[in-house]
This record gives structure tokens, C-alpha cells and sequence, in this order.
């Protein structure tokens, strides 16, 4: 009788599997299918495939026209490609550091109005930016962080809000033991060695994800960048840029550019992400508890 319910069970559960299994395939399937749709149009050559609206996402003969297109002098790709990454690495670094300085503060020091704070911070951060960007817009021109000046402009404004972002980070640094920043002090240790020489060197997977979350960012802000921006080529980042290309009269003519614009900027972040993923995972979940 056991080994037949031990039996049952077992179908059960391959049963149960193998449904969970298609169900994940299909929606793998439909996830996937505008990023191949976008990698397919990204090969098309529009000078041998275009002839109006196609019916068809493989090319019917692939190309580097739309890549050559990018690398040569007839657009400013590179440019906004380097604009971008110069926004996303300062941002990367230094919102990191200020996230993790005030999440260690918030986590391990009891300060007067310290609640108070984390309550502000977080009412305030369920206000959208898009009520402060006329604002931002007019103090950041004041100062020349404007059109030419836009991408200083940008990592100032991305930068400064960034300690309200501690939730997380203050979330994992909770999940570290505080009898080890006492027993560090009863030696004689001082908080900022406590911090560089102990929390830290534990704290590997909270940095990554922090970084990486930061680092992408700036990747995806058009709104903001092209308000900051606003008729200074040069000054564009890629979201930008790209999005002023198929605004043009040549829609198809620049849509399998636009696409191979896309598959170069999601390039260093599905690098970084898939080299780092166990680390962000570690921080997301080890992020996620009651502070």
C-alpha cells in the first residue's frame, strides 16, 4: 500500500513538473520574443530589404550595414555612447558609496530624529521627480549644468537624491550581527574602521547589487535627460539620441538602426548582470527583512 501511495505521489508530481515546466517555456517564448524580434531587425540592411512596411522578422539576408552605420562619422553614436557610460560609472561609483555611508549610519547608530528621518525619506520618495524637474531644470541652468553642460548636470542630479535609496542596503546591513561592531569597539576601534575593515568585506553582494542598480539607471532616463539636454546634440545620452531617430521623417530608415543602437547599449549591462548575478540575488534577498 505505501509504495503504491509513494507511487501516486510521484505521478503527482511529474505531472505537476512537467505542467510547471511548458507553462514556463511558453512564457520564456513570449518574453523573449521582442528581444529576438529586435536582434533580427538589428541585421536587416534597409538599402537591399526596404521597400515599405516588411511582413517578415528574418532578414531575408543579413547585414552590418546598421552597425557600420553606428561606427562611422554620419551620426554622433559614439559620442552618446560614451556619454552615457561616463554618467553611468561616476553615478555607479559614487551613489554607492553615499548608499552605503548612510545606510551603515541608519543601521548601527541611534541619533535623535533618526526615525523621523527614515520616515521622511520615505513619504518623500513616493512623490514623483517629474514634480521637481522645472525646478531642477532652472537651478541646474544657473550654474551651466544645462544643454552643453548637461552631462555634469545629470550626474549631480542623480547623485544627490541618492541616500534615500537605503532601504535595501540598511535592510542586509541589519542582518550582520551588531556584537561584532562591539566587541571591534571594546578593542578600540573606530567607527570608520569598524565600517571599512568589517562591514564591508561582508557586506561583497549589497555593493554589487547597489552598483548595478545605479549603473543602469542612467541607461534608461529619457524624460529627464532630454529636459536637462534639450537641443544640444552633443550632449545626449543614448536614450536620447536614439529616440530623436525615429522620430524622423525616415521612420524605417532608422528603426533597424534604432534597433542595432539598442542591442549595443544593452551590451555592458546583460554583461555586467550575468557576470554579477549570483551577487545581486544574495543582495536583493539578503536585502529583503524588516529593519
Amino acid at each position: 500500500m505505501k509504495e503504491e501511495k509513494y507511487g501516486s505521489m510521484s505521478k503527482k508530481r511529474a505531472i505537476g513538473n512537467a505542467i510547471s515546466y511548458i507553462l514556463l517555456i511558453l512564457i520564456s517564448i513570449i518574453w523573449l520574443f521582442p528581444f529576438f524580434g529586435l536582434i533580427m531587425q538589428s541585421f536587416r540592411s534597409y538599402s537591399s530589404e526596404y521597400g515599405g512596411m516588411v511582413n517578415y522578422i528574418i532578414p531575408k539576408k543579413f547585414s552590418l550595414d546598421n552597425y557600420r552605420f553606428l561606427m562611422s562619422g554620419e551620426t554622433n553614436y559614439l559620442l552618446w555612447y560614451r556619454n552615457t557610460v561616463i554618467i553611468a560609472v561616476i553615478v555607479a561609483i559614487l551613489q554607492t558609496i553615499i548608499i552605503l555611508c548612510v545606510s551603515y549610519a541608519l543601521s548601527r547608530m541611534r541619533f535623535k530624529g533618526r526615525e523621523l528621518l527614515m520616515r521622511f525619506w520615505l513619504i518623500l520618495g513616493m512623490f514623483p521627480g517629474f514634480l521637481t524637474m522645472i525646478c531642477l531644470y532652472f537651478l541646474l541652468k544657473q550654474f551651466g549644468l544645462t544643454q552643453a553642460g548637461a552631462v555634469p548636470g545629470l550626474i549631480l542630479v542623480y547623485v544627490a537624491s541618492s541616500g534615500m535609496g537605503y532601504y535595501v542596503c540598511k535592510g542586509y546591513f541589519d542582518t550582520i550581527p551588531k556584537a561584532l561592531d562591539e566587541a571591534a569597539r571594546i578593542d578600540g576601534a573606530t567607527r570608520a574602521r569598524i565600517f571599512f575593515e568589517m562591514i564591508i568585506p561582508m557586506s561583497k553582494p549589497i555593493i554589487i547589487y547597489t552598483a548595478l542598480v545605479a549603473f543602469m539607471a542612467p541607461w534608461c532616463d529619457y524624460i529627464f535627460a532630454s529636459y536637462v539636454a534639450f537641443g544640444n546634440d552633443k550632449s545626449y545620452n543614448v536614450a536620447v539620441a536614439m529616440t530623436r531617430w525615429v522620430w524622423t521623417n525616415d521612420y524605417q530608415g532608422y528603426f533597424t538602426r534604432f534597433c542595432a543602437g539598442g542591442i549595443l547599449v544593452a551590451i555592458p549591462v546583460t554583461v555586467l548582470f550575468m557576470a554579477l548575478q549570483k551577487y545581486y540575488v544574495e543582495g536583493v534577498t539578503g536585502g529583503a527583512v524588516k529593519g
